[in-house]
């Protein structure tokens, strides 16, 4: 089993002595190779000083003024050590001091000089504890002895792979791009070393852009067959002596809804993870039923399945193709659509006629699903475009039932002040708050699943708070003060009186107003733009806090998509341990005690519920996974987004020549980017997409940045290229590869009339260097 430094050290906790034979077995150090790795990686990290051995056990030793962070590289060869916490400083890296670090490496970093106000702090590199580029993509070249190299694509990996023979013809290889896999990094003065692992294509553009995605950013490609036969192996049909376990909620009126058309790299549908039961109990009261596919009964804790899905973390969506965080043999079994009996963890609310919540229980289940609709079948339901012959009006009944619900739960949202986005991807794949930690505006029926996913997670969240066991939560951290008060002049600009209630403090309240207002504007784009870049990444923690998004301040959690995200896997498998050893009295002389699964228990518990090494056991392994999982959801992103990215340059590249209307979304010293639409659709959306107006492309006058006003302004013609401005701009060229579109300006722009003296200055305002070449 292949471990880095990163996890050895994340199961060794400060100043507490492990045995080997503990870190061997929670490394899955099993086969020979791996154990000689496994003792030669301590006896060297002893040697270091990052490690004290004593009476045979190891202990890890924290270093003064040396910080876990992630190296940022730039093309110049320089670097950033990016810490984890969200308030540290940077941490500037010479290229003498990077040890043979790599853009994307985590690293250990000795800081060398104390930040000043100025300058950042400096460092070097004291240790790299977990590569990042295990593959590279690159172009081949022969040199004069005839020997092979491998150029790297990305201009930040300042360096050249020595290619070894491996049965691939190399000089059929030469200047075509192909993906090598590392066999030796950088030693001493001695190059990396790697095998070629596939011949791509001549160019970027002949090559297929999912394989250019998953080389570039090192995606799992395929399982191992000893994990492809586990998970074949796992015993699908649902015996009668595990149902009599659960709660039997078979009799109830079952729906499950999906996307269409999403399938694995291996052909199978995805699997459909969640379903909604709602029955009426009297008059004034209903439960709504969330029930999760119980992936954690067929997922053993530590088993190789279990190892090789906290690695991928994630499911990756590439298009309508996902390369799936667990082997398609895992979904007939765990998928929640009709024909037969399904294990599920249920979520059962009771709820007042105005869907406010009067209780809750959170029950192992076993559930059978009447019917799956797509959400295209849903959404003709409820505008009343259905065949009334396929649907009988219980069903109909009940799925106007969940609209209605829905819809009230919503308006709930907005009172506490969340907001959503038209974003330009249709969906999101777990039917939650998506990427940017806020939901995305999209048909009822898309709508309704997205509100009944939300409220599960934030039960979870709060059951999990009340309980007082470890848990893993989802926060997002509010935008920063001087980005809103960016968006603020924005909006005075655009005639828009934006404020914030409490001037300190940004609130979910206050995005909820922006855009209201926005609508009013003909400038809502490039305001909303403006605030959506404005928003923090969502993290994983083992800390509750604030998720902005959604304006949940109580606490939230992913629990819904167990299949594909292992985060919800992990909280999943806290409630099974809760539940089966979990302490429901202080002691066992207590008469008094409460129900773990119910919302009564909450306040009534001033005990620990879990064992104290159990407790332990999930605060070490929670710690020490989420920094992993935040970082494997956002290369997931990075690559969906590079994907979508790849598709847009390909099409615009048979744009050369024409010209478009075009808006300004943001200006910089060296030039300004301009959105234009085609006539080509994403789904139902117009396929939008940004290129770059470099300065010294516009020849009629020397240009000036007015950084206060995101302007570039003309020193003696007082033309400006302002953010919001309308362009006319032309098509000049295209890397696909880099995904850079250039463009020329045809026309459009303003004039700068108020505030600026003869030559264009604003006497209050500093000005860059760049301009364009006078004519």
């Amino acid at each position: 089993m292949e471990f880095s430094i990163l996890t050895l050290l994340a199961n060794l906790p400060n100043e507490k002595l492990v045995a080997p034979r503990a870190l061997e077995k929670k490394l899955g150090c099993q086969d020979e190779a791996s154990l000689r790795k496994f003792y030669i990686t301590l006896e060297a990290l002893e040697k270091i000083g990052l490690l004290v051995k004593e009476r045979g056990r190891y202990r890890r030793v924290q270093e003064d003024n040396v910080v876990e962070a992630k190296l940022r590289c730039s093309s110049k060869g320089f670097c950033f050590a990016i810490q984890d916490a969200e308030d540290a400083e940077d941490i500037y890296i010479r290229e003498c001091h990077l040890s043979t670090a790599w853009n994307g490496d985590r690293v250990l970093v000795k800081i060398l000089k104390e930040g000043s106000r100025r300058r950042r702090p400096e460092g070097e590199v004291r240790l790299i504890v977990e590569r990042a580029n295990p593959s590279v993509l690159a172009r081949v070249k022969e040199n004069e002895s005839g020997e092979y190299t491998a150029v790297p694509l990305d201009d930040r990996l300042l360096f050249e792979i020595e290619l070894q023979p491996n049965g691939i013809d190399l000089q059929a290889a030469v200047d075509h791009i192909v993906d090598v896999q590392v066999q030796r990094y950088p030693l001493g003065s001695h190059p990396p070393v790697g095998k070629l692992a596939q011949i791509l294509g001549r160019d970027a553009e002949a090559a297929s852009d999912i394989d250019i995605v998953s080389c570039k950013h090192d995606l799992p490609k395929a399982f191992s067959e000893s994990l492809l036969e586990a998970a074949s192996n796992i015993q699908g049909s649902v015996r009668q002596s595990e149902i009599k376990k659960r709660l039997d909620l078979r009799n109830l009126l079952t729906f499950s809804f999906s996307h269409e058309d999403l399938k694995t790299k291996g052909g199978t549908h995805l699997p459909i993870e969640h379903a909604f039961t709602l029955d009426k109990i009297d008059e004034e009261r209903w439960r709504l039923g969330i029930h999760v596919t119980d992936v954690a009964h067929y997922i053993e804790a530590g088993s190789d399945l279990d190892k090789e899905a906290k690695r991928r973390g994630i499911s990756v969506h590439l298009g309508n193709t996902v390369i799936p965080m667990l082997p398609d043999a895992l979904t007939p079994i765990c998928t929640l659509t009709p024909g037969g009996d399904r294990l599920a963890y249920s979520l059962l609310l009771i709820m007042d006629s105005d869907a406010e919540i009067l209780e809750y229980e959170i029950q192992p289940s076993a559930i059978q699903v009447d019917r799956t609709l797509t959400f295209t079948q849903t959404q003709q339901v409820f505008d009343g475009n259905y065949d009334e012959e396929d649907l009988p009006p219980n069903v109909r009944e009940n799925l106007n039932q969940f609209l209605e619900l829905s819809q009230t739960l919503k308006s709930q949202r907005w009172q506490r002040g969340a907001f959503e986005l038209q974003l330009e991807e249709g969906f999101n794949h777990y039917n939650d708050e998506g990427p940017l930690g806020v939901t995305n505006i999209t048909s009822d029926a898309q709508s309704m699943v997205c509100e009944f996913v939300l409220l599960a997670n934030q039960a979870i969240a709060e059951h999990l708070q009340q309980l007082g066991v470890p848990g893993i939560y989802r926060v997002q951290h509010p935008p920063d003060l001087e980005e809103v008060q960016e968006l603020i002049q924005l909006g005075s600009q655009q005639n828009i009186d934006l404020y914030l209630e409490d001037e300190e403090n940004v609130h979910p309240q206050d995005y909820q107003r922006f855009l209201i207002q926005f609508r009013s504007s003909p400038g809502e784009r490039i305001l909303t733009y403006q605030l959506e870049s404005s928003l923090k990444p969502a993290v994983y923690t083992t800390h509750s806090g604030l998720h902005f998004g959604t304006a949940s301040e109580a606490g939230y959690t992913h629990f819904t998509s167990p299949c594909q995200r292992y985060c919800d896997l992990l909280v999943q498998r806290i409630l099974d341990t809760v539940f089966r050893l979990g302490r429901n009295r202080r002691s066992t002389r207590s008469k008094e005690q409460v129900n773990l699964h119910h919302s009564s228990c909450h306040g009534q518990i001033n005990w620990n519920v879990l064992p104290p090494d159990i407790h332990n056991q999930f605060e070490t392994e929670l710690t020490s996974v989420v920094a992993n999982l935040s970082e494997r959801e956002q290369l997931a992103q990075e690559a969906e987004r590079d994907l979508i990215g790849l598709q847009k340059t390909a099409v615009v590249k048979e744009k050369i020549g024409e010209t478009f209307q075009g808006l300004i979304t943001g200006v910089q010293s060296y030039g300004f980017f301009v959105e234009i639409t085609l006539d080509e659709t994403n789904g139902d959306v117009p396929l939008r997409l940004e290129g770059l107006v470099h300065v010294n492309s516009l020849k009629d006058d020397w240009y000036e940045y007015r950084s206060r006003q995101q302007t570039l302004v003309g020193r003696k013609n007082r033309r400006q290229f302002r953010l919001g401005d309308n362009v006319v701009v032309q098509v000049k060229s295209v890397d696909y590869y880099r995904q850079q579109i250039d463009l020329v300006v045809v026309g459009g722009g303003s004039e700068a009339t108020n505030g600026y003296d003869d030559y264009g200055y604003d006497e209050d305002d500093s000005y860059g260097n760049y301009r364009g070449e006078e004519e």
